[in-house]
């Protein structure tokens, strides 16, 4: 037996089907948060009689911040996270406090809540939270501070409490 060079484009191919593997893989991956962020939304956000909650985006978010007199904002990502800045005017209490409920009882709860983190997970969770709290108007930002960030919305920095928003 003799070994025979490869034919020519084979090492090609053999790497397209490699990287096609890969893309579907993303795509799939892409697919099934989407799909289960749609189920988590719709439970997350269903209507309970006396309070609203909802997944807001950025435009929504800037015009609530800009518009809505008593906005509190809150702000559940980590210090580290926070030191980069924040929607002007949050307030930060971060989601894996142990004490996160308590750090909320000096807020009002029928003044409208923006609840925020870098990219939705922590902030979904909070509202769950929020809720149980008796708020009655939340506000999540859909893609948290980084949809905030892309569409070059102020940045402050990040405030020295945790007490109510002003």
């Amino acid at each position: 037996m003799t070994d025979r060079p490869p034919a020519p484009g084979s090492a090609v191919r053999s790497l397209s089907r490699g990287t096609g593997w890969i893309l579907a893989g993303c795509v799939l991956l892409v697919v099934a948060w989407t799909v289960g962020e749609a189920r988590w939304d719709a439970r997350l956000f269903a209507p309970i009689p006396g309070s609203t909650a909802g997944n807001v985006g950025v435009a929504e978010a800037r015009r609530l911040w800009s518009e809505s007199a008593g906005l509190q904002v809150l702000d559940v990502r980590s210090g580290v996270e926070t030191a980069r800045g924040v929607i002007p005017g949050a307030r930060c209490i971060p989601w894996g406090s142990a004490d996160f409920p308590r750090r909320l009882e000096g807020w009002d709860r029928t003044r409208p809540v923006l609840v925020y983190c870098e990219g939705g997970y922590r902030s979904r969770k909070a509202v769950r939270v929020l809720r149980d709290l008796g708020f009655t108007s939340i506000h999540h930002l859909h893609r948290g501070m980084m949809s905030w960030r892309w569409a070059g919305l102020p940045v402050a920095e990040p405030p020295g409490s945790d007490g109510p928003s002003p």
